[in-house]
C-alpha cells in the first residue's frame, strides 16, 4: 500500500525528494489492533497546503481509506502533511505543523532519517532533539 501511495503522490502531488526507510510500529492510540507501517517523504510540490491536502485525501480515498468517527482505527493508508517548510497555520481542516507529532516516535523516527536537522517552527528544536525527548514508548522496527 505504501508503494501505491508513493506512486500516486508522484503522479498527482509532486516529486519525492527523499524517502525514509519503512518502519513497523504498534498501533498508536488504540493498541488493540494490528501494527502499522510508517514512512516519511520529503515532497517538492507546486500546490499550496490546502490544495495538497485535498489531493492527498483523494489519494487515500482511491486506495480504499474509509474515514470513521473513531480516528484510532485500522486503515488502508493515512497520508499526513507534517510540515510545509516553516509555515504555521491552523484552519478548520489543516494544522501545520502537524499537531502532536513530537509525541509520536512512529512519526519522528522516519522523519529523522530524512530531516533530522530540520527545526520545528513552533518549538525551535530539531527533529532529532524532539525524538530524544519523545515520551512515546511504543517499539519501532526498521524493515528491510
Amino acid at each position: 500500500m505504501l508503494m501505491k501511495a508513493r506512486e500516486k503522490i508522484l503522479e498527482f502531488a509532486g516529486v519525492i525528494k527523499q524517502a525514509s526507510p519503512i518502519y513497523e510500529t504498534g498501533a498508536w492510540g488504540n493498541t488493540q489492533q494490528p501494527s502499522f507501517l510508517n514512512q516519511a517523504l520529503e515532497l517538492i510540490t507546486p500546490y499550496p497546503p490546502d490544495r495538497l491536502l485535498q489531493i492527498l485525501l483523494e489519494i487515500e480515498n482511491s486506495l480504499g481509506r474509509v474515514r470513521t468517527i473513531d480516528k484510532w482505527q485500522a486503515r488502508t493508508v493515512d497520508i499526513d502533511i507534517l510540515f510545509y517548510g516553516d509555515l504555521q497555520i491552523k484552519t478548520g481542516v489543516l494544522t501545520l505543523p502537524h499537531p502532536e507529532l513530537e509525541k509520536r516516535k512512529f512519526v519522528l523516527v522516519p522523519l529523522a532519517q530524512i530531516g533530522g536537522g530540520f527545526i520545528h517552527p513552533k518549538y525551535g528544536k530539531t527533529i532529532l532533539d524532539l525524538l530524544a525527548e519523545c515520551p512515546d514508548q511504543l517499539e519501532i522496527r526498521k524493515l528491510g
